[in-house]
């Protein structure tokens, strides 16, 4: 069964969008595409608010991956843009 990991935030305070999307794109060639059970990621946006979908082989998968994540430098200058308190992760279970 498959994983879809939503994340939804705001960019911090006088952040710059153009800098935000690059490393955004950093991230996302550098370190998740590199995550075994990744399945597809995508950015999307309304108004103020961003969305990350992530699909996953696995919950495990999931897992694995945002604990390599969490202390890996792309990911600490991804989270530089991001308006503090503004992110919420979530996952769900797909139905085959």
């Amino acid at each position: 069964m498959a994983t879809i990991e939503t994340t939804t935030f705001r960019l911090a305070p006088g952040a710059d969008e153009a800098a935000f999307l690059a490393a955004d794109r950093t991230v996302q060639t550098e370190l998740v595409y590199l995550q075994p059970g990744l399945v597809r990621r995508t950015l999307a946006r309304r108004g103020d608010e961003w969305l990350v979908i992530t699909v996953w082989a696995s919950e495990e998968h999931a897992a694995a991956a945002a604990a390599a994540a969490d202390a890996h430098p792309l990911r600490r200058a991804f989270d530089q843009h991001l308006q503090p308190g503004s992110v919420q992760v979530a996952r769900y279970d797909t139905f085959e």
